[in-house]
Order: C-alpha cells, then structure tokens, then sequence
C-alpha cells in the first residue's frame, strides 16, 4: 500500500526527490572521473589498465558490499544503513582526494563502494511503498530523475579535469555526498516495518531466491542488459582518449548520447510500464537495446571510424536499457516481497559481478591494432543474452508472480 510521504519530514515515507538523490549519487560515484583515467594514469606513473582498476574494480567491489547491504536494510532498516554508507563515502572521498599513490587511491576508491546502498535501497524502498507494476513504473521515474545527475558526470568531471586536475573529481563527489547527507537525514523516513529478526536470517532465506526460476530470469536479463553498459564504461575511455584522440572536456560530453537514450527510456518506462507489464517492458528494451549495439557495428564496417559513429549510436543502447532494467529490477524485489531488501542486494550484487567481467574484458582486449570493434561485439553479445533470459521469463510458468 502506498504509504504517505511529506518532503523533509522524517516521520514518513521519502519524497522521490531523495530517492533520485541517493541513486544519482550511487551513478555520479562510479562515473564522474571517467574522462580522466588517462591523466591519472599519467600522473601516477602507470598503466592504464592499472588505473582501470578502479573502474572494474569498484564494479565487483559492488556486487559484494550488495550481498551485505539488503540484508542489512532488512533486519535494521532502510534508514540507518543508507546513513551509515553515506558516512563512509564521505571519509573515502577525502582519501581519494588526497592520495598520492595508487595503491591508497585504490583501496579508498574499494571503500567509495559503500554508496552503492543508494541504488539497492532506492528499489527496496520503493518496493516497501507500492506493489510490483507500480514499482515499476515509480522505479522507472526515479532512475529517469536519477539520470540527470550522472547524465552531466563524464563532461563535467572532464571539464573538471582539465580545470584544476583529476583530484577535483573527488573533491566533487565529497561535496555531492555532504549534501545528500544532509537531504537524507532530514527526509528519508524508514519504510521497512517488518524487520527481520536476525542479520544471519537473511542469508539462510536466499535459497528460497535462489531456487526461484524466476528470480534468476529477471536477475540475468538485467545482468546482461546492464552488462552492455558496464562494457561501454570500461572500454570507452580507451576507444575515445586513446583510439581517437579526444581530450577529456571532449570525451566526457559524448557520454551524454548513452545517458540521454537512457533518461529517455526511464520516462517510457514510467508511463508504460504498469499498463503494459514488466515482461513486455523488458523485451521491447531488449531488442531496441540490440539494434543499437548492431548500428555502429554495421558503421564500422562500412568504413565509418569516426567518433559520433561510435558514440552517437549509443543514445539507442541507453534508450533499450532505460526501458528495461526498472521491470528487471521490479522483478527481482518481487518475487520474494518480504525479502526485497536482500533480493535487490543479491540481484543486485549478481548484476554488478557481471558487469565488472564485462567491464574488464572490455578493457583488456582493446588494443591500437583490434579498433573499437572487439568493444562493440561484447555489447552486442550482451544484448543477445538478455533477451535469451527475457524469452526464458516469458516461458516460465506463472506460478511464483
């Protein structure tokens, strides 16, 4: 049932303007420094696949601090846990600010990954408020909202670079985390009002998620579709900085094509989805999703090199994404509704192991000889294989919905 909500009062269910705030931040924290992984590598005085790290890394750091966040939320509340992570964000940032080797940058960069509650607990919540279809479609305009956040990181994080240094992109997630602080404590009210009654309860009930034929249908579709993205992340910055000699103002503005088609998605997605199912949401998004990874492969081997070949086609693999993942991850929290919490976290932590190897392979079979074409047919592979995963949602039975 739809609890009520009054914005900054901390007695009642969160206003979706802090629900976008702390999923955006989750998305600004993994992608604002992009554009300056080659300066960094530079001035640090090492590879680039060093300095990656911290893109794969955080990827599959991600997936494991999930598994612990949902069951957190679940025997202690949504509240304190989404408090406690923006804490530590905070501290991590300001290591990362001022670190000086990229040993320390990485393992603070590892302990940033505690602000990924913003997305496991935004979709738990929101599942705590309203049932399954309109979870979807409020998950869709909350991801929409939370677009807009990130949709500016990649450019403003490389017009920061250029500025004053990669450094003031963490100054600026420092900045960003004090605020949602602030916002969360004031408005976040807890919407978890049947706790678990043990933290070790949760672990012992995720066999009955993963025995769940559909649990994995929607957790799979939502890895791979997601994975199309997680592979752009990673190979991107080398096909753009490297490949084709963009500077880093420059290649973080072409991230905006991915984030627009996206934002665009989430919008359809919040009208649609409660009128047309999260089945048909996922398998509409799943071939747009498909056709836009097909263009600039079809460019490329036409002769087509150029860099809006490349990133320009991306604005239709973030539109089939943006219709897609508010019905897969609807569905995750749904099958179970008592464990929503620890569903989006092992759903979640499942997507986010995938999409940190994709992320990696990306990144490691790029070369100067392969182009960008070794990057294009893992997204297009990912594609396929999400929408192998939505067929199997489509066949099962309709016992558990």
């Amino acid at each position: 049932m739809q609890q009520a909500s009054r914005f900054l009062d901390r007695t009642t269910a969160p206003h979706i303007v802090s629900l976008v705030a702390i999923a955006g931040l989750s998305a600004l924290t993994m992608n604002i420094f992009l554009p300056a992984l080659p300066a960094m590598a530079a001035d640090l005085g090492v590879d680039y696949d060093r300095v990656q790290v911290l893109v794969s890394g955080y990827i599959a750091m991600t997936a494991l601090v999930q598994l612990v966040i949902g069951p957190l939320s679940d025997r202690y509340g949504r509240r304190p846990v989404m408090l406690g992570a923006l804490l530590i964000l905070i501290v991590a940032s300001v290591i990362c600010m001022i670190s000086t080797s990229i040993e320390i940058l990485t393992l603070a960069r590892m302990v940033q990954t505690a602000v990924v509650a913003g997305l496991v607990l935004s979709r738990a919540i929101i599942r705590d408020m309203v049932p399954i279809d309109e979870a979807a479609s409020m998950i869709g305009y909350v991801t929409m909202g939370m677009t807009l956040i990130p949709m500016v990181g990649p450019t403003l994080g490389g017009l920061l670079s250029d500025s004053f240094g990669w450094r003031s992109n963490f100054a600026a997630i420092l900045a960003a985390a004090v605020l949602v602080l602030i916002l969360i404590y004031r408005d976040l009210g807890e919407t978890n009002h049947q706790k678990t009654s043990s933290f070790a309860a949760q672990f012992r009930a995720w066999p009955r998620l993963l025995t769940s034929p559909r649990f994995w249908g929607y957790t799979v579709a939502g890895t791979f579709t997601s994975g199309a993205f997680f592979a752009f992340l990673g190979g991107a910055p080398f096909v753009g900085g490297t490949l084709m000699g963009l500077s880093p103002s420059m290649l973080g503005i072409q991230f905006v094509f991915i984030a627009v088609g996206y934002i665009a998605g989430n919008y359809l997605s919040g009208r649609f989805a409660r009128r047309l199912g999260i089945d048909t949401m996922m398998l509409a998004g799943g071939v747009v999703a498909l056709v836009g990874t097909a263009i600039p492969i079809l460019l490329f081997m036409q002769g087509f090199g150029s860099s809006l070949a490349f990133f320009a086609p991306q604005i239709v693999v973030g539109f089939g994404n943006g219709l897609s993942l508010p019905s897969t991850n609807a569905g995750i929290v749904s099958v179970r509704p008592e464990l929503a919490g620890s569903a989006s976290g092992l759903g979640g932590a499942i997507n986010m192991g995938g999409g940190a190897f994709v992320s990696w392979l990306a990144s490691h079979i790029l070369s100067v000889e392969t182009g960008a074409m070794p990057l294009l047919l893992v997204m297009l592979a990912c594609c396929v294989l999400a929408l192998v995963a939505v067929a199997f949602l489509r066949l099962t039975s309709d016992e558990e919905r």
